[in-house]
């Protein structure tokens, strides 16, 4: 049997398409908290990609941000892909299946929220920076629109879509729609 250390394992959710600087800013927050020692970051719907709200797959946003967090030199987390289920009644026990213990959930979704409370966990709810700005939605239709979106995210994911033709991509999913 594995042996859990004692310390205290925060978990945060989100698509993450694409990881920016705002996702960035609640995951410094969240390490800061004096009761998160390790957090889980899940990446949801990573079953989905090649669409216009979610073109980027699970392991591009990994890609995404564990190099984001490398250069930040974050190190205590855990990247796990969750993908949907669509039954929220048992959500909750199905993220318990794919990771470690969770002690704190950090979430500004209501459902998500509402879900884990049910299930008698610690809920909390972070920051949200600048929330106009920094919204996936918003930086894929700049990126589309050949806006100026490289600063909203890290350097680090703004060279991972440049890689993966990312821009070419979502202009080609516009096309499809």
């Amino acid at each position: 049997m594995i042996e859990e250390l004692d310390n205290m394992r925060g978990f945060v959710i989100g698509r993450y398409q694409p990881f920016h600087n705002g996702h960035l800013e609640v995951i410094r927050e969240i390490m800061n908290d004096v009761d998160c020692d390790e957090l889980i970051i899940a990446i949801g719907s990573a079953q989905v990609s090649h669409t216009l709200k979610d073109p980027f797959t699970a392991g591009e946003r990994i890609s995404m941000i564990y190099n984001a967090l490398s250069k930040e030199g974050i190190d205590n987390y855990f990247l796990i892909p969750v993908i949907d289920i669509n039954r929220y009644a048992v959500w909750v026990s199905h993220v318990k299946s794919l990771v470690p213990k969770i002690d704190i959930v950090y979430t500004n979704n209501a459902l998500t929220k509402r879900l884990f409370i049910e299930r008698n966990y610690n809920v909390r709810t972070p920051k949200l920076y600048d929330r106009e700005q920094y919204s996936g939605t918003k930086i894929r239709e700049l990126i589309i629109n050949d806006g100026a979106w490289k600063q909203l995210v890290p350097e680090s994911v703004a060279t991972i879509i440049k890689d993966i033709d990312g821009i070419q991509r979502l202009k080609d999913l516009v096309k499809s729609q």
